[in-house]
């Protein structure tokens, strides 16, 4: 498979920024709000996955968002990865070394943990079933960490649930097959880029151990834990954008001396 057709949404103006998603849901999903945060500084060009299971493979689906960034006036830009959209992210950095110029990676992984695959199966499961609330519970359970969904009030667990439940794409059963198998950890020493890991200590789908060696095998890369689960994005959205937004203004001062 060398082809894979890709939804793309483009707004702001600005230094490039690709963001690479996770599984289970869209660029709307996974970044929701954060994007008109990102753009008011930046151009920023977000593609959904394919809307069927077709497999999937990193390579294409990383040669197919760096082909869209090009088509969209992008000749060079930097990738803010989440969970699927790390191994993405990283990949793409390896594969086109004369287009990325920096990596942000969230809630990211190496290669699946004890956790991420006991996670996967019963999302697998639940996918085959058709059971969509089902799905979207175990989103909402052990995507947020526990002390957010001690906190907000009912309706608004309910809301999210239904948004959820509403809101699972196609292409969600490759996904979650792609993400059983990678392993970028060959990878990682061969990023040149400006590289951000951000851990998650609250993460329930992927062992916070495994950003950290994640880190640990990129040249260079700072890493930062920050408190929240594996969506930290939706949960602590102002904390992940200063987080995120920090690192790239001492990119443009390091590059400016």
């Amino acid at each position: 498979m060398t082809n894979i057709s890709l939804q793309t949404k483009v707004t702001g103006s600005g230094p490039a920024i690709v963001l690479a998603h996770g599984g289970g849901g869209g660029i709307d999903a996974n970044f929701g709000g954060l994007i008109p945060l990102l753009a008011a500084d930046h151009l920023v060009i977000g593609s959904d996955y394919p809307a069927d299971d077709t497999p999937l493979t990193l390579d294409t689906l990383a040669d197919a968002l760096v082909a869209e960034a090009v088509a969209h006036g992008a000749e060079t830009f930097s990738i803010v990865g989440f969970s699927l959209g790390t191994p993405v992210a990283i990949r793409a950095a390896v594969r086109h070394p004369d287009r990325v110029r920096g990596l942000v990676l969230t809630g990211g992984f190496a290669r699946p943990d004890n956790r991420s695959r006991l996670n996967i199966e019963l999302w697998q499961r639940a996918l085959a079933a058709g059971d969509r609330d089902s799905f979207a519970r175990f989103v909402l359970l052990a995507g947020f960490s526990k002390d957010f969904v001690n906190a907000v009030p009912e309706e608004q667990l309910s809301e999210i649930l239904a948004q959820t439940a509403a809101n699972i794409p196609g292409g969600t059963a490759a996904q979650a097959a792609l993400i059983a198998t990678v392993d970028v950890r060959a990878d990682l020493p061969r990023i040149t880029v400006p590289t951000l890991v951000i851990g998650l200590a609250g993460d329930l789908l992927c062992d916070p151990a495994n950003a950290r060696e994640q880190a640990a095998g990129i040249p260079g890369a700072e890493y930062v834990e920050l408190p929240g689960g594996h969506v930290v994005m939706v949960e602590q959205p102002e904390l992940w954008h200063e987080t995120v937004l920090g690192f790239f203004a001492e990119q443009r001062a390091a590059l400016a001396h």
